[in-house]
């Protein structure tokens, strides 16, 4: 976990702008090879295709068709067909498209000491809000209404982290600031986003190390 050093007062930080997979979810790559195992996926495949997709999402290896799922540019099923058809199974098979996304993330769950930490903040008084770049995903959004006060899903948006403009999007809508907000998120390209722009930032690494860093800014978490 990385935490911005020089921490501002207890009541300056107002808001809480949280990431969801793999913050209030369980570790992406944890579902990632619980899909490729069920699947019998090739796990090098995956992970070369992959780290060539999102090194392009992040601005350097060419276009990618991450940047246009998350976006909203590129629809969920064309995503889904284009990967399917640079997979393999270890025995040279081919793997489905439909329903790809839902099959990679299906053994998402949900962190609840962070969706918890976020009540308590709330509860005390701090805006709280969701900035998530979707793969198209099945968010628990009846969760939602009673945790944050905006919710911003990049593809909802037309816009992705780490772009400026969906956190100011985000911030317009807390209504404050981006000093008065810290923003948790597990990519690091996003954690150095948000500090450009002047906001508290904790990278995630583990639930225990990002409470740590909320409560070393004073937050009631």
């Amino acid at each position: 976990m990385s935490v911005d050093s020089a921490q501002p007062p207890a009541n300056h930080v107002k808001a809480v702008i949280t990431d969801w997979g793999g913050v209030l979810t369980s570790p992406l790559k944890e579902a990632i090879a619980v899909w490729l195992a069920a699947e019998r996926i090739d796990p090098e495949r995956y992970r070369t295709v992959m780290r060539a997709w999102v090194t392009g999402a992040y601005g350097s290896g060419g276009p990618s068709p991450v940047h246009g799922l998350e976006d909203g540019s590129l629809q969920v099923a064309e995503f889904e067909r284009l990967l399917a058809a640079e997979l393999v199974t270890v025995d040279g098979g081919p793997v489905a498209a439909e329903g790809l996304i839902n099959r990679m993330f299906g053994a998402f769950a949900p962190v609840e000491p962070m969706y918890e930490a976020l009540r308590t903040a709330r509860a005390a008084g701090l805006r709280t809000a969701l900035l998530s770049n979707s793969w198209g995903n099945d968010y628990p959004r009846d969760l939602f209404a009673d945790l944050f006060d905006a919710v911003v899903i990049s593809a909802e948006v037309g816009m992705r982290k780490p772009d400026e403009r969906i956190f100011r999007h985000a911030l317009d809508l807390v209504g404050l600031p981006a000093e008065q907000c810290v923003f948790i998120d597990d990519i690091e390209h996003n954690i150095a986003a948000a500090r450009a722009l002047g906001m508290r930032a904790i990278h995630h690494t583990a639930v225990d190390t990002t409470l740590t860093g909320l409560r070393a800014m004073g937050l009631p978490v």
